[in-house]
């Protein structure tokens, strides 16, 4: 659970890491930012059974490009509240996720729709660069 300022009206929200729908402020009722983290136990209800597009950040604490890339995706959670959902996976807490998903290589990014892999890239990236290829993967499952 963490809890998240809403854009619109300022209140704090509580929202949950797993979640059916998606997460509205309490008080305006507009959508929420919504950043999850998630691990080998709880990437299935966290990421995979989600009801909205999924922007999964595999990273690790070592990593200077995931540090530099970070804030860029935590915009892009805010800017697309209600239609997508950041997920944080350290890769070095969750080695079985690292495997399934074969990541080699620290900050690779994915973008899930219903549960399946629509998108993937390894590396960092500016702001930009990563709204367009994550919108654009978001209009490919439609």
């Amino acid at each position: 659970m963490h809890t998240v300022n809403c854009p619109n009206c300022g209140r704090p929200n509580r929202v949950p890491d797993a979640y059916r729908g998606k997460p509205l402020c309490g008080v305006c009722h507009r959508p929420l930012p919504w950043i999850a983290e998630a691990d080998d136990n709880t990437f299935a209800e966290v990421a995979e059974r989600a009801d909205l597009t999924v922007l999964v950040d595999f990273w690790a604490q070592w990593c200077g490009p995931c540090r530099m890339v970070s804030p860029a995706l935590e915009q892009l959670a805010r800017e697309m509240a209600g239609r997508l959902k950041l997920v944080k996976v350290d890769v070095d807490g969750s080695p079985a996720l690292a495997r399934r998903y074969t990541i080699t290589a620290v900050p690779t990014l994915m973008v899930l729709y219903e549960g399946r892999v629509v998108a993937q890239r390894a590396g960092a990236a500016p702001a930009p660069q990563l709204r367009e290829w994550v919108e654009d993967a978001m209009r490919a499952p439609s």
